[in-house]
């Protein structure tokens, strides 16, 4: 018997928060719903800028850090939804739901891709795409 694929979910999100994702600093993703998926979720930057970030301290080291758009520029597994309990993270927002991801890496090169409102399910041609980059990453940082 074959095993079943694992299930792979995909998440766009505006920059900086994408970067700040990509880079293992921000863990919590404020969402207005809550999910009851967990697994390995490609983090999507979309192409809208947040420019309320500019005013966040927490956003300022991400500011004058590359920022790709329309691309996957990571990969995250999603461990934890939970309703707000007040701050459980400095990254945590009053009223939202907060998506909690471990394990993040860095994609070594941004893949181009659009990206889609929600939760949503890559291509397996994206997944393999992200494999291979990932893969091929691991082999020059061995």
């Amino acid at each position: 018997m074959t095993k079943p694929p694992e299930l792979v979910r995909a998440l766009t999100l505006w920059q900086p928060w994408a970067s700040a994702m990509a880079y293992g600093t921000k863990r919590i993703e404020n969402r207005r719903w809550e999910t009851d998926y967990r697994g390995w979720v490609l983090i999507h930057a979309g192409l809208t800028i947040d420019r309320d970030a500019y005013g966040q301290p927490l956003a300022r080291p991400f500011l004058n850090r590359p920022q790709p758009r329309g691309a996957i520029v990571a990969v995250g597994r999603l461990v934890d939804c939970h309703a707000s309990d007040g701050y459980c993270t400095l990254w945590s927002a009053p009223g939202q739901w907060h998506w909690k991801f471990t394990d993040l890496r860095t994609l070594t090169k941004p893949l181009p891709w659009s990206g889609a409102r929600g939760l949503w399910t890559p291509t397996p041609q994206l997944i393999a795409s992200v494999r291979e980059v990932i893969t091929h990453g691991r082999q020059h940082h061995a």
